[in-house]
């Protein structure tokens, strides 16, 4: 139950995320849309065990799946310290083949929760969750949800009064029935050919009164979705429901659940008190629905967290004072400063029981930043994830802002793309900072409980720890800069060179402006070469994006790759595919950029891209703009209607 509250939040936000896209699936490949993926905020102590019981448990429950006619599977593995409890279900329309197909899907896409100890993804087709503990029998939770497409009926009154009994009726007669799953139609009445279809289905484990009260709570979340748009989706913890005006299960699945509707069903009752008609039993289920919705509404009035979209309180980080990091950096020493960014310098420091730490002054002189200080440090330190540096503490008491982060010792990957350690990283290496850096930016805007754009993608914001994994550095410091004012110099954080053209020049933010410089950084990656290099024209040289795209163009992908990396640690494809992902980054206008979470799903999934990047979606001069001007300290734009000025890189 606890857990729950942990990622209920992170549900409800992305489920809205999907409120606004879903539409009927297309037929070619209907099931895999992702509706909800969640992630605990806890993460597993030791990693090495939990992907060891993960990876084994995952591996159990496809096995299973893949069976003829299963469509249900839990696993287990509890030999060490990190257990792990996994349940995978696909709905009982779907061959074995589409099946296995759909738990792939979603374990891809469960994997963005890295070393969380709790996730779960839910799509059209199929449902995959972990956790640490046994979950198996929970029904009905805080955080449930429906979710409504986007398709409006022509007779959308009489389309809601029969999807209102369906499922009514299907959230009283799949309890009775063995395995817990219904498909069923009804005809749209007054009309000759429409027809609406509906499945209910629960997790085999829970009990039948537990299913029943289940599809009662998603019947009501969905239900209003009918008297607007004509394809809706109910999500709980042990049961899902959906509706639509097309088909989208074989007519051979669709079975007669009158003989189970002896209770009071009814295809023209659709409130939760005609489902629930007569008896104490129904009454009791009425009330348990009631209670919940009430309970679930009054804690996002009264939660302290509310202003989070709906988070439980998030804890702080760990308080330091000045003192004590001022003498575990021996007092801010030259000989200890590990680096220095627009948001102030950082220092190496040892704390008190020797671990080694990294402080950094925030160099944030408004009183805006200072008065939110707290509260912002507070929502970066909640942030958990393999591929982001953890903040361990803060000072706000002393004379200046303090932030204990995570060492990395092997520094940032700009050391190792342009300063001493230049040609030391391997292809594999590279990949895996490139995969890495994606995960990371995923979590960010979309796995978080609030949205966080970090604005200043670029090598030097990317470490490295032992293993050459990258966590990213400085997200969500960008939080502190004052937003109340409407000039651009007020509000730009970036880098020229790496930021989106749409924001170094009119201010236009979105989590795609990340997206772009995370395709600039993929290309300096790659090639070794900094994209702000100021190319020899005479000679014909050009500035990395356009010489880029230039290669892509005449399939001369590979003149492109850096020429310390020995041939023979890499593919060709796909050294080919990870430069057009790079490229689809900095396409314009932002709508035909992927988000960071599918360019996770581009890098896991083997296959060619689909959709390759077009010229055509570039503007050069806009490129131009700011590279060219990476190194002032003004520069003007009268097409911006502003004036951006001391703009140096951080």
């Amino acid at each position: 139950m606890t857990r729950w509250w942990f990622y209920r939040w992170q549900m409800v936000l992305v489920a809205f995320m999907f409120m606004v896209f879903l539409t009927t699936p297309a037929t070619s490949q209907p099931q895999t849309n992702i509706l909800i993926t969640a992630c605990s905020l806890v993460n597993a102590t030791n990693l090495q065990n939990f992907y060891a019981n993960l990876n084994s448990t995952f591996q159990d429950v496809r096995r299973q799946l893949s069976n003829n006619n299963t469509y249900f599977a839990t696993a287990e593995n509890t030999r060490n310290s990190e257990s792990v409890y996994v349940m995978g279900q696909c709905r009982n329309y779907m061959s074995t083949r589409d099946c296995v197909a759909c738990f792939d899907f979603a374990d891809r896409s469960i994997r963005y929760c890295a070393g969380a100890n709790g996730g779960r993804a839910v799509l059209d087709g199929c449902f995959l969750r972990y956790e640490s503990n046994s979950f198996y029998d929970q029904t009905t939770l805080p955080g449930n949800v429906g979710l409504c497409g986007n398709r409006t009926s022509s007779r959308q009154s009489v389309f809601e009064t029969t999807v209102d009994g369906l499922l009514s009726n299907l959230s009283i007669a799949t309890p009775k029935i063995p395995g817990f799953f219904a498909a069923a139609t009804a005809p749209v009445n007054g009309t000759n050919t429409s027809t609406a279809y509906g499945i209910a289905q629960c997790a085999p484990t829970v009990t039948s009164d537990g299913c029943g009260a289940c599809l009662q709570v998603a019947y009501a979340n969905i239900k209003s979705c009918a008297t607007d748009v004509t394809d809706g989706r109910g999500v709980d913890s042990g049961c899902f429901m959906r509706y639509s005006a097309s088909p989208f299960f074989p007519n051979n699945t669709i079975m007669d659940i009158t003989p189970f509707l002896q209770d009071g069903g009814s295809s023209n009752k659709g409130a939760i008190i005609g489902g629930v008609v007569g008896g104490v039993g129904g009454l009791i289920i009425l009330l348990i629905i009631l209670i919940l919705l009430w309970y679930r509404r009054s804690k996002k009035r009264t939660s302290p967290g509310s202003n989070l979209h709906g988070a439980t309180e998030l804890q702080g980080p760990m308080a330091y004072s000045y003192n004590d990091l001022k003498r575990a950096t021996k007092d801010f020493k030259e000989d200890n400063k590990l680096g220095e960014g627009g948001f102030g310098d950082v220092y190496k420091g040892i704390v008190k029981g020797g671990n080694i730490v990294a402080v950094k002054k925030l160099a944030i002189g408004s009183n805006n930043a200072k008065d939110n200080f707290e509260s912002e440090v507070r929502v970066i330190s909640n942030v958990h994830h393999r591929n982001l540096i953890r903040l361990l503490g803060c000072c706000s008491k002393g004379p200046e802002l303090l932030l204990v982060l995570e060492y990395m010792a092997n520094g940032s990957l700009e050391k190792y793309l342009y300063g001493d350690k230049k040609g030391n990283l391997s292809w594999k290496q590279r990949y895996d900072i490139i995969f890495g850096t994606a995960r990371g930016l995923a979590y960010l805007h979309e796995q978080y409980h609030v949205t966080i754009i970090h604005r200043d993608i670029k090598p030097s914001n990317i470490l490295l720890d032992n293993d050459f994994q990258p966590k990213i550095a400085d997200f969500g410091l960008a939080r502190l800069l004052p937003e109340d004012q409407t000039h651009i110099s007020t509000r730009f954080a970036g880098t020229l060179g790496y930021t989106a053209p749409e924001y170094a020049i009119n201010g236009q933010l979105s989590e795609k402006v990340d997206t772009y410089s995370f395709g600039i950084v993929v290309l300096e990656i790659i090639s070794g070469k900094r994209c702000t290099d100021v190319p020899n024209e005479s000679a014909g040289e050009q500035y990395l994006l356009e010489h880029a795209w230039n290669l892509y163009e005449t399939r001369m992908h590979l003149k492109l790759v850096d020429e310390t990396l020995d041939p023979s640690e890499y593919r060709e494809e796909e050294i080919k595919k990870v430069i057009e992902i790079a490229l689809m980054c900095t396409q314009s206008p932002v709508s035909v950029r992927p988000t960071m979470s599918e360019v996770v799903m581009l890098l896991s999934d083997r296959s060619r891209v689909q959709n390759p990047p077009s010229r055509q979606n570039v503007n050069f001069n806009d490129v131009r703009i700011q590279v060219d001007n990476s190194t002032s300290t003004t520069l003007s734009m009268s097409n911006a209607d502003a004036t951006i000025t001391e703009l140096t890189g951080r």
